[in-house]
């Protein structure tokens, strides 16, 4: 029998709290069917009627049987699955650029479709076996992210570092058949999957259509830690304004044909060649912005909103830290509220020593970083942080640096702030 989930957590007032179930036990199965992961949980506990097999912390097993209301949830919290190993050896993999002395968690490349329904994460779907074809068909796992790169395999192969995989596009047929959705990325390679590659791909999904709901073209990330690996191009400045003056006509005529926005570029093209971004009705309902897309439009529309409800606050300095990519919206923005509100901004674009110079988003910074950086800057009152700079629930810089140590380093109160215009206005005016 299998080990089925440990239970990390009852929730108090729950259906398994009035069962005396506790958090240490582990469920092995429901209605019979053993529990691998707490996909398998959730997809057999929708019933009305169960029957749980519960393995107690002292190993007495109990059998439970629960009658309650469909939406009436049991109250169970099961700790995250451990990721599957990622087996490719992509030539632009970010992992294999990292230095020492980060958090241990980012140097585990996964590559788990359970993740990726369950969080958003992409996968590439190269190392998957039909048992887990079939698990996501029968249990309705959509949306799925996957990572594409190119729908030409021998190109596919080259870029995974992989050979032997199923071409992406008889993988991803046979789950839009199943009515799976997903939602898709290219990581672009000056010189490699651009070009016609790049039309192939983007034709090639595009035929998938609603299934395939997105597709999102981001820049490759390269730090100054590549060592010994493939030598790749970067994304200048001319080869971001030739890729969108090329790419964004043929996307909006791609939606008019599709019925709808399909085509995503990632904030960064925009940002690098210095070019105005789409109106927001051409992202749709930005089913890309956790990966980049559309989070600058969308920065600046809620900054309008912002500065329109703005009201005078204590005259004290505030000193927010940011990436180098997005200094002159925030710049614009505090420039504008400082008015509206008396708050006197001071905004730091923070220059990427641990990855280098390429490196200019907010959610790489690291807290040595911001030490550097705001060394010869007269701080002020407080210091705003953004919350992409730091592990979730944890409080942690990409190099392991607390937030008190920050403060410390600086003396001066550090507050991490949700990273909109909201979130800095609410941080300012004490809600």
């Amino acid at each position: 029998m299998m080990d089925g989930l440990l239970i990390e957590k009852v929730m108090p007032g729950s259906v398994a709290e009035e069962l005396e179930i506790e958090a240490g036990d582990r469920l092995t199965a429901i209605n019979g069917h053993l529990l691998r992961d707490v996909i398998d949980y959730n997809y057999f506990s929708a019933d009305e009627e169960l029957t749980l097999e519960v393995v107690k912390s002292d190993g007495e097993v109990w059998e439970i049987e629960v009658e309650r209301d469909e939406s009436e949830p049991l109250g169970l919290i099961f700790p995250a699955p451990v990721p599957a190993q990622c087996g490719n050896k992509c030539v632009f993999c970010f992992v294999h650029q990292l230095p020492k002395g980060l958090r241990a968690p980012l140097y585990v490349k996964d590559e788990d479709y359970r993740l990726s329904f369950l969080y958003g994460n992409y996968v590439t779907l190269a190392n998957i076996g039909r048992a887990e074809i079939e698990r996501i068909k029968e249990q309705r796992l959509s949306p799925l992210y996957i990572s594409v790169h190119a729908t030409d395999p021998v190109m596919r192969e080259r870029l995974l570092g992989k050979s032997g995989i199923v071409p992406i596009l008889e993988v991803m047929e046979e789950l839009a058949a199943a009515r799976i959705t997903m939602h898709t990325q290219v990581v672009l390679c000056p010189g490699i999957n651009d070009g016609g590659f790049m039309e192939q791909t983007v034709e090639d999904l595009a035929s998938l259509y609603p299934l395939v709901a997105s597709l999102a073209v981001v820049p490759l990330g390269l730090t100054r830690h590549r060592k010994g690996l493939p030598v790749l191009r970067p994304v200048t400045v001319d080869y971001a304004a030739d890729l969108i003056a090329t790419w964004q006509p043929r996307a909006k005529e791609l939606a008019g044909r599709l019925g709808g926005p399909f085509l995503f570029f990632a904030d960064e093209f925009y940002i690098k060649a210095g070019l105005q971004f789409p109106p927001m009705d051409d992202y749709g309902d930005f089913p890309q912005v956790e990966n980049g897309v559309g989070m600058v439009p969308l920065f600046l529309d809620e900054a309008a909103e912002v500065l329109d409800q703005a009201q005078p606050l204590q005259p004290v300095t505030v000193t927010v830290v940011t990436g180098e990519s997005p200094y002159q919206y925030l710049d614009d923005f505090l420039r504008e509220l400082g008015q509206k509100t008396g708050v006197a901004f001071r905004p730091v674009a923070i220059k990427n020593v641990l990855f280098g110079d390429s490196v200019t988003v907010t959610g790489l910074v690291s807290g040595r970083d911001i030490i550097a950086g705001l060394r010869d800057v007269e701080l002020g009152d407080l210091v705003l942080v953004p919350d992409v700079m730091l592990k979730e629930g944890e409080g942690l810089f990409l190099d392991d640096l607390t937030v008190a140590k920050l403060q410390d380093a600086l003396h001066r109160d550090v507050v991490v702030v949700e990273s909109t215009p909201w979130g800095i206005y609410r941080a300012i005016a004490g809600e």
